[in-house]
């Protein structure tokens, strides 16, 4: 196992010498690893849906209670093993040129509730901001400063930490993947979304089917669960990735591409069960940095560039997950992130 010198999320940011490949130097440092191997795509895509499908499965055909829940539990680890090759495919980084992996793909977007076109605008709109001051929930958790945060009307706090309120990670299932993913893109622009409808039928359509063969039991453990657990998780890597006390919001004027991906996204240590179930997304500040590396190639990209083997750090302990929480707003004078308590002391 490769050992990095990562940096704790309150360690300071190191300065850059003359020797260190930065922007697009470091890019181009990137792209040997874009090459992709098929059949080790295919395997993995393969072998993952087979043990989720086969999970759920189980889940629905056992009687005992206690082991429907583990496999209900074991299926909501591999839809987000699933959900991390449909994100991949949808970067264009992995199965492109199969069309069995269009259908595939698209079938598990629709079936999870994320429609590819709503996916793909907010989605792509996120990894050309990360690491900008935004109001908008667009693609991703809205962020402001401090100052924004004290002239902001009441109805605008309530709104802002409604939006990045931990609950909404826990509910990401119908908050996150039916409102904002599937629901309201549809209704802003029907014509454009007509995939989204395609979603809400195939998703509420094999929910009544799971009804009919065997009642509430079948649907919750089969659907409900495993993919509130699996929505959960998902959005907890994406909020957290994207905030957290050391990360670096920039001005507009000195913003680029790469100082998003590398002092505003995160490398989320795991172990070594938890990242397989995560599809290496914790390696998250070299996937910004070039979204074409597939999920299986982003350890070796991290081992083999020094530039990239220092990233700031976070991890699934329960100090760092509340100091993500806590991370709400960006101090421009201190040039970190601070809690709400901390802006209401400074204003």
């Amino acid at each position: 196992m490769h050992q990095y010198n990562v940096r704790a999320a309150d360690e300071s940011l190191p300065e850059h010498s003359a020797d260190v490949r930065v922007g697009r130097e470091l890019l181009e440092a990137t792209k040997p690893f874009v090459e992709e191997s098929s059949a080790k795509s295919w395997w993995y895509v393969g072998s993952t849906f087979v043990l989720m499908i086969s999970a759920l499965a189980v889940a629905g055909m056992l009687e005992w209670w206690p082991l429907k829940l583990v496999f209900s539990i074991l299926g909501a680890l591999l839809i987000v093993r699933s959900f991390i090759t449909f994100h991949d495919y949808l970067h264009g980084a992995i199965l492109k040129e199969f069309r069995v992996a269009h259908w595939l793909f698209h079938s598990f977007g629709a079936l999870t509730l994320a429609p590819t076109t709503s996916w793909l605008e907010s989605h792509n709109y996120h990894h050309g901001h990360v690491g900008k001051v935004s109001a908008s929930s667009v693609g991703a958790f809205p962020l402001i400063t401090t100052r924004m945060w004290q002239v902001a009307t009441p109805r605008e706090r309530l709104v802002y930490r409604a939006q990045r309120h931990p609950l909404v990670v826990l509910f990401g299932y119908p908050v996150v993947f039916g409102l904002n993913i599937t629901i309201l893109p549809l209704l802003r622009t029907p014509a454009q979304h007509v995939d989204s409808v395609i979603s809400l039928i195939s998703h509420f359509g094999l929910m009544a089917l799971l009804w009919i063969l065997g009642g509430f039991s079948l649907v919750f453990f089969v659907m409900l669960l495993p993919l509130t657990i699996a929505s959960a998780i998902g959005c907890y890597l994406f909020f957290a990735q994207h905030s957290f006390r050391r990360m670096q919001i920039v001005s507009p004027e000195a913003w680029t591409y790469y100082r998003g991906a590398i002092e505003s996204s995160s490398y989320m240590r795991m172990n070594r069960v938890m990242q397989w179930f995560t599809g290496n997304i914790g390696y998250h500040h070299i996937h910004h940095l070039n979204v074409r590396i597939p999920f299986y190639r982003l350890p070796e990209a991290m081992a083999a560039i020094p530039e990239l083997q220092s990233p700031l750090t976070t991890t699934l302990a329960p100090r760092d997950i509340i100091g993500c929480f806590r991370s709400a707003l960006w101090d421009e004078e201190r040039q970190r992130m601070v809690s709400y308590r901390e802006a209401k002391h400074d204003g």
